[in-house]
């Protein structure tokens, strides 16, 4: 994994990525208040180093990328995702094709 960058930076990201996830009122939700608890009590004062900090600065930003990747790939789905079974004027259509008309009007 590359270098993790400033815990600041990763705790910005991941409060981003709650407020994608949770919607409008994602300050009320447990995941915001358990974030901001564990950040604040692994950072490092004048009185004490706190050799966990590392640590769960690692593990902020594991879940980071869980929660961007998850958000990313919703998308992709939504997106991509097929809209069920097509007919074969759809499909033709589709490719930049046309079905050959029968004779008699039957297609």
């Amino acid at each position: 994994m590359a270098a993790l960058g400033a815990p600041l930076r990763t705790l910005r990201a991941l409060l981003r990525e709650l407020r994608h996830a949770a919607g409008r009122h994602y300050r009320d939700s447990p995941a915001y208040r358990h974030v901001l608890a564990a950040f604040r009590a692994h950072r490092v004062t004048s009185e004490k180093l706190c050799r966990a900090q590392q640590e769960l600065h690692f593990q902020a930003a594991t879940y980071l990328c869980l929660l961007r990747s998850v958000r990313e790939h919703e998308a992709l789905h939504r997106e991509y995702h097929g809209k069920g079974e097509r007919s074969p004027e759809e499909v033709a259509g589709l490719v930049g094709f046309r079905l050959p008309q029968q004779p008699g009007g039957k297609g």
